[in-house]
């Protein structure tokens, strides 16, 4: 930890002072009489609303004071090429309160360069080429609180009697590799003030030290960079002028910085008159009797923590093992740190581990120790917290089964084996079980994870908290895992998928952090009663629904950006529900949800993507489906009305049906027979005419017409159908009387529809019609679309109302009928097949009582045609 870094953090608090407001206005007067700045264009990036300028590294070599705006209160120059700070540099900047000089090549301050900067509080002018203190050009900075001047070509450290009116400092850093020594009134101006932070850098080849010196210095952090590799014997001068002072922390910097310390004399005596809280030796060279030295007198001190950075360590060749106890067994400390270590044998300089015992939080990292000695962790029975992250670390080396790990440490409670070569969670949970207590382990960025390596694991103890990020889990390693935990962090691991049986175990789990991880898809119904937090950025799953979640009711935060997200309905839903009821905060929503399909929404912003009601709701969308299948249905039921299309289905069927039955008759040996010279189709209410004048007329000639008509001919016992298409196809010809009552009745249209079925042998010219009245085929119905085409197109024969045109009508009938000669045997199968209903009724009547019975028979058959 360099000087300047010490400092920063020591603490600082607003300025306050009436006395500058006159500095201040006569600073704003003076910037109204400058030329104005030119704050267009230039090499600084000027920002903060204007309050604020970056030149950090633009290879300056002066101040482009002509961009600054008046406004100006930070600038940082710092790393350029500036050779001199000129009076006008910062002359028309009176708000100036940061300013940011170091590391530059600085070698000369004009004695005005901060004369109108009253406000200045904070001036680094660290690691430049002055050759002497500023005092001149610092002397108008009554407000100045932090003042980093170290690490320049200063040949003495004296500070001049002006920095007495510095009432307001807190921090500052001088002094240079060119300073040889201090003397007693260095630092005379500083005895009244009471500093956060002071530090002082010498030559490392000091060559004096004044006693006294440090005496009227009052701060609570105090850094030393000088090395008294000649003169170890200054230490003690040090530690003397710090006696019954107290301080937060004490760092020394290289203080051996060449060589080993040899000698014999305890140098570090002083110590135990001092109270510090934290003493840090940042880098240089130790060995195991100046370590030695330095921990035997910290046992006797109040220090509460030690930090070795950066140590070059090395054995000391005179030192002999005699077998006799450690020397250090009272070492008790708050914290002890070793960092960056070159030699892992600091762990046991004393050749034991007993500096360990009393210790309560040890934290060795970038050591890379490469054993673990058994008698080790018997040492460290007092470490409540134990950090040995970064050391490249491996199974056999932090486990050895030939230790005895019977005894338990009671005391560890967290255990960091971060950034090391682990790989084995069943090593581990064997090791464990010599910690009872403890709560925390952390294995992030080692090996952990694969299904080989994770088999058998027996946690005896409640791990509540497991940081395992950075490893490589697969599915089945997590089963290996803590159950009890109830924050578990398992980002950028590469899991493709979760285990969901190690989760309904973790039944206590609160957080759980699955970051950058490749997680394909969520589980639907994932169930973890107790978890409060939930992080999923930056996986590989595009697909998330309410269902996901609905198992979590404690889920109160949800981090699922960055994903490749579907843009459907479900993650519509599910977004849309999550923020309505506000039981779940997205915590980086919205800007990192965005579409990744389909192709054309990618890049959307969720929050921008509003699907259609309709394709969203399925509810709605039913009830719109049902709508129009029904409205569908009904339309077709309409048309199908108009047209005629269920009287034509049902003719169809009947047609069907009697073909079938004829089909099956046919093939038991039975044949239709043609009898018939026409069959008279008519309804009821034409029966007086048909019989009255039609039939007399035809069939009471000396070469008679034979004709079927439903009232006589019909065979009794028969279907309709039947009986309506077997004489149909028994007749050459087909007459149809039309009247308005024809066309009303539903079997004299199956009549006529069966007459034009190819079915049963009839063509358009086998079919005469015969319009009694008058009927205009336009006015028809759609359903006797074929009776509207024969009137059309088809002669036919009307009947007249006058008595002396009617012999012209039945000599056409006649014609068409054409003459009336038929085969005797076609006769004789009529007889028979009217014997064979007598015999079946068995009866033997005249032929006048046949046709009585006949009739009998067909006008029940009408009857029951016209119910």
């Amino acid at each position: 930890m360099g000087f300047s870094t010490l400092m920063l953090r020591a603490l600082t608090s607003p300025p306050s002072s009436s006395s500058s407001a006159a500095a201040a206005a006569a600073a704003a007067a003076a910037v109204e009489s400058s030329p104005s700045p030119n704050t267009d264009g230039g090499p600084c990036q000027i920002y903060n609303f204007g309050r604020s300028a970056d030149c950090l590294g633009k290879q300056l070599d002066n101040v482009p004071w002509r961009q600054f705006p008046s406004t100006l209160e930070e600038i940082n120059l710092s790393y350029n090429f500036l050779q001199a700070v000129r009076a006008n540099d910062f002359l028309h900047l009176p708000h100036l309160r940061v300013l940011h000089l170091q590391f530059n090549n600085i070698s000369w301050i004009d004695d005005n360069a901060f004369k109108y900067n009253p406000l200045l509080e904070h001036l680094n002018i660290f690691n430049n080429s002055l050759q002497e203190i500023p005092a001149t050009a610092l002397k108008p900075l009554l407000n100045l609180r932090e003042l980093y001047m170290s690490n320049n070509l200063y040949k003495h450290a004296t500070l001049a009697d002006g920095f007495s009116k510095f009432i307001k400092l807190k921090v500052l850093s001088m002094g240079g590799p060119l300073v040889m020594g201090l003397k007693k009134g260095d630092f005379q101006p500083l005895r009244n003030m009471k500093l956060h932070g002071f530090a002082i850098k010498c030559s490392s080849n000091l060559s004096y030290y004044e006693a006294g010196s440090l005496e009227v210095i009052h701060t609570s952090q105090m850094g030393f960079d000088m090395a008294i590799d000649q003169r170890p014997y200054i230490l003690p001068l040090m530690l003397h002028d710090l006696a019954n002072k107290t301080f937060s922390v004490i760092q020394f910097r290289n203080l051996f910085e060449f060589m080993y310390y040899m000698g014999d004399e305890d140098i570090f005596q002083g110590l135990q008159h001092i109270t510090a809280y934290q003493l840090i030796f940042h880098r240089g060279k130790f060995n195991e009797n100046l370590l030695r030295l330095a921990l035997l007198n910290l046992q006797v001190t109040p220090i509460k923590r030690l930090r070795l950075q950066y140590i070059d360590f090395a054995r000391s060749p005179t030192f002999v093992d005699n077998g006799a106890d450690s020397s250090i067994t009272d070492l008790a400390l708050d914290k002890l740190d070793l960092w960056y270590i070159s030699n892992p044998d600091v762990l046991r300089f004393d050749w034991r581990f007993t500096w360990f015992n009393k210790v309560q939080e040890l934290s060795i990292q970038n050591v890379y120790f490469n054993s673990v000695p058994c008698d080790a962790w018997d040492e460290m029975g007092g470490v409540q917290h134990l950090n040995i992250a970064n050391n490249r670390l491996v199974d056999t080396v932090l486990f050895n089964p030939g230790c005895d790990y019977k005894t338990k440490r009671q005391s560890l409670h967290t255990f960091i084996l971060s950034y090391n070569s682990l790989s084995s969670l069943k090593v581990l949970s064997t090791l464990f079980e010599m910690f009872p207590r403890l709560k925390v382990m952390d294995i992030s960025h080692n090996m952990f994870g694969s299904a080989a390596e994770s088999r058998d694991c027996v946690w005896k103890h409640n791990i509540t908290r497991v940081i395992a990020n950075n490893n490589k889990f697969d599915s089945e390693g997590l089963l290996c895992l803590p159950t009890t935990v109830r924050y578990l962090d398992l980002s950028h691991c590469d899991l493709n998928e979760l285990n969901m049986r190690y989760f309904e175990k973790a039944t206590e789990l609160e957080e759980l952090l699955l970051t950058g991880n490749k997680i394909k898809f969520i589980p639907s119904l994932w169930k973890s009663p107790s978890l409060q937090v939930l992080a999923l950025e930056d996986n590989s799953f595009g697909l998330v629904s309410i269902q996901s979640f609905q198992l979590m009711p404690q889920l109160s935060q949800l981090r699922a950006g960055n994903n490749p997200y579907h843009c459907t309905c479900d993650l519509h839903t599910f977004i849309k529900d999550t923020l309505s009821k506000g039981e779940v905060n997205l915590t980086d929503w919205p800007e990192n949800y965005k579409c990744y399909h389909p192709e054309a929404l990618r890049g959307t912003v969720i929050s921008n993507y509003f699907p259609g009601r309709v394709a969203c709701d399925i509810r709605l969308v039913i009830v719109i489906c049902v709508a129009t299948t029904m409205g569908v249905v009904l339309i077709l039921m309409l048309i199908c009305y108009i047209f005629g299309v269920p009287w034509y289905t049902k003719a169809t069927y009947q047609i069907i049906r009697a073909k079938y039955r004829a089909y099956k008759e046919k093939a038991a040996g039975q044949s239709q027979v043609y009898a018939y010279h026409a069959f008279i189709s008519y309804c009821h209410s034409d029966a007086d005419w048909v019989r009255d004048q039609l039939l007399p007329c035809l069939e009471n000639n000396r070469t008679p017409y034979r004709l079927c008509i439903h009232e006589r001919d019909f065979m009794p016992g028969k279907w309709i159908i039947d009986n309506i298409i077997e004489n149909i196809e028994n007749s050459h010809k087909v007459i149809f009387v039309l009247t308005h009552d024809f066309v009303n009745s539903e079997w004299c249209n199956y009549e006529l529809c069966f007459a034009q079925q190819k079915a049963v042998g009839k063509t358009f010219s086998d079919i005469i019609l015969v319009v009694k009245e008058p009927i205009d085929a336009h006015s028809l119905p759609n359903k006797y679309c074929k009776l509207k085409k024969m009137l059309n197109n088809k002669t036919y024969l009307e009947w007249p109302q006058q008595k002396k045109q009617q012999a012209f009508f039945w000599a056409q009938l006649k014609s068409v009928l054409g003459k009336p000669t038929l085969a005797t045997e076609r006769m004789h199968s009529v007889r028979s097949s009217v014997s064979s209903v007598d015999a079946m009724l068995g009866k033997e009547h005249p032929l006048e009582d046949r046709k009585t019975e006949i009739a009998t028979a067909s006008e029940a058959v009408e009857v029951e045609m016209h119910k």
